[in-house]
């Protein structure tokens, strides 16, 4: 499942509309700290190494652009630019927002 699109607003949401029809409203900050780069995810154990409270409560994406056909990279608030999410990794990070807000 590929986005159709996506859209950064200013209160902090991560607005993306799949091929499917569904549109997800994703925190910015929960997607920053989901990073799956090798700064944040230890390469070898798969243990997160991201400290959560070295991330700021308001962080935002600055803007973002598509990884090929597979993934979308952002640049955030927080100076913070080389992790590549999976469209399945967001589409995981939008069912568990649906789970939360019931």
């Amino acid at each position: 499942m590929k986005p159709l699109s996506i859209e950064l607003f200013p209160g902090g949401l991560i607005g993306i509309r799949w091929e499917d029809g569904r549109e997800d409203f994703l925190p910015a900050r929960e997607v920053r700290l989901a990073c799956p780069c090798a700064e944040c995810v230890d390469e070898i154990t798969g243990e997160r190494t991201l400290d959560p409270a070295g991330v700021p409560e308001d962080v935002r994406p600055l803007s973002w652009e598509p990884v090929g056909n597979y993934a979308v990279a952002f640049r955030w608030s927080d100076g913070h630019s080389s992790g590549f999410y999976h469209h399945d990794l967001l589409r995981r990070l939008g069912d568990a927002t649906r789970r939360r807000q019931g």
